[in-house]
């Protein structure tokens, strides 16, 4: 889709007298006129840690898993025997339940009680989808193996908490915690996690605004600014938000840091204790005060790792269907105007890493494209103009796809100059760049684009897409851009067909209009004579 346009004068703040940014007033404006060069506004970065997730975490799954299975496989053996073949794919498909539902995301507090009802879910889902091996006569113990799984499978998960619970006051599974906040909550936190070591937290002090209070538990280690150098310093695992004297606007960017670095993140949520906490899977609790559960980056999860294959099959698939189209397209850009096909642009992407960006040329040469915010019709080509109105300038960035330098769906890139501008004024842009750039996104979909669009609007868009991401949701924003660019040709179409007509009613209106007034100003003028 097109790339994005200047926030208004309300929402950006400087601009000159045309509505393009004011770049005069910017202290980057002189360095040049679009030259690659790395953005200087920070942006959140994802540094690789020693080793990803924590350790304790990766022992603890471990040992679930291997009584989960334990379980389920002596469950079979006990009611269908080995040499099934309906047995073995009930217990394959129970394991992949457990590990897909995120089974195997160790809890702070572990109560098997409490998960029953969740496990019970987990075993019935794949008693339905191997129910028709049953009906055909298959396997008649197939309902006998559900009911021998469930109690299994509980004791299993007793005897593994129960190990669990042991490690943890022995301290071998420990994870290092820090604590933003340093009320009486927070306080609170920190005590109940040194007095309760079943829970395997260790706390090692304390982020929030400066205070002159000195009667902390724990150490002090610096404001919420800090947050990123703490993790790396003391290998973070988990961070527990509870209230404190941290600014409201400062926590976005305090979730976010600690999410990116791989950390697990624990909020206290507010007004708890009249009963407004949240419930679900992502609930937890430390001695009464409960937790809700921050969803990870999904730059950590399986089903991100699975974005790239899938951006590579489909944009390498679209590109050679693509062929009889790009090579037409390709003559229509040479016999419009001198100057190459292609357009390369220096762009932004992925954490301030900088690329260049290919479009088919729908500018003339004499364009200043790198420092020119708008895109005016003077400056377009005939068949420049067709090809911005329905986005296919923009095809040849599936090769940018097939890189790596970009993705098929995610924030658009900006230039170097603009983004680095909008990255310091503009709060939540800088954001966008935790993940790769994309040849459409959430923003686009929802008409964000074009040059009199909200950048603020823009951020909001983008950066909910990063916080929500599932591979569904990229599958929804491609078939939303496919149908926008067909709507948007059958309005050009529509447009170039009634047109004409359009404008002789036009012309028509105009004229009864001028000739009732000019009758009714005649017939006044004669009454009053």
């Amino acid at each position: 889709m097109t790339s994005p346009g200047p926030q208004n004068e309300a929402q950006n703040g400087r601009q000159a007298p045309d509505g393009r940014p004011d770049l005069a007033r910017s202290p980057w404006s002189r360095r040049g006129q679009g030259t690659a060069r790395r953005l200087r506004a920070p942006v959140i970065k994802l540094h690789p840690r020693r080793s990803p997730g924590s350790p304790s975490r990766r022992r603890a799954r471990s040992l679930l898993l291997v009584t989960d299975a334990a379980a389920i496989l002596l469950a079979m053996v006990a009611t269908t025997g080995p040499a099934t073949v309906a047995g073995w794919a009930y217990a394959g498909c129970v394991l992949a339940s457990l590990t897909v539902s995120g089974a195997y995301r160790p809890r702070i507090s572990l109560q098997v009680l409490s998960e029953v009802p969740a496990l019970m879910t987990r075993l019935g889902l794949p008693a339905l989808l191997c129910a028709p091996f049953a009906l055909v006569g298959l396997e008649q113990l197939a309902l006998l193996q559900l009911l021998a799984t469930a109690p299994a499978l509980c004791a299993a998960r007793a005897a593994a908490y129960g190990s669990i619970r042991l490690a943890r006051r022995k301290g071998i599974l420990r994870e290092t915690t820090l604590v933003v906040g340093a009320g009486p909550v927070a306080l609170e936190l920190a005590r109940l996690m040194r007095q309760r070591p079943e829970y395997g937290l260790e706390p090692i002090g304390f982020l929030d605004a400066p205070s002159t209070d000195g009667s902390l538990p724990l150490p002090y280690l610096g404001p919420v600014s800090h947050l990123e150098s703490v993790l790396r310093r003391f290998d973070v695992q988990r961070v527990v938000v509870a209230f404190g004297r941290v600014r409201e606007a400062d926590w976005v960017s305090i979730m976010r840091t600690a999410v990116v670095n791989d950390v697990e993140i624990h909020v206290v949520p507010r007004f708890f204790d009249i009963g407004m906490s949240p419930a679900g899977s992502g609930t937890d609790q430390i001695w009464g005060i409960p937790l809700h559960r921050v969803r990870r980056s999904v730059l950590h999860s399986a089903a991100w790792r699975a974005k790239r294959g899938f951006d590579v099959v489909l944009a390498g698939g679209t590109l050679l269907l693509s062929l009889p189209l790009l090579g037409l397209i390709a003559v229509a850009v040479r016999l419009s105007s001198p100057g190459p096909i292609l357009f390369r642009q220096c762009r932004i992407g992925q954490d301030g890493r900088q690329f260049d960006l290919l479009k088919f040329r729908s500018m003339r040469t004499d364009h200043d494209g790198a420092s020119s915010w708008t895109a005016t019709a003077e400056h377009q080509t005939t068949i420049g103009r067709w090809l911005r109105r329905t986005s296919l300038d923009e095809l040849p960035q599936l090769w940018n796809v097939i890189r790596g330098d970009m993705s098929l769906v995610g924030p658009r890139p900006e230039r170097p100059l603009f983004a680095e501008r909008f990255s310091a004024d503009i709060a939540g842009y800088r954001d966008r760049h935790r993940l790769p750039v994309g040849l459409t996104g959430w923003a686009q979909v929802h008409g964000l684009r074009g040059d009199d669009t909200s950048l603020t609007e823009r951020a909001r868009f983008d950066n909910f897409y990063i916080e929500s991401w599932t591979l569904w949701l990229d599958i929804v924003i491609l078939l939303r851009t496919v149908g926008a660019v067909i709507r948007m040709a059958v309005g050009m179409q529509r447009h170039r067909r009634d047109g004409p007509a359009i404008q002789g009613l036009a012309t028509a209106d105009r004229w009864v209009d001028e000739t009732v007034t000019s009758r009714f100003q005649e017939a006044r003028n004669n009454h009053g004579g």
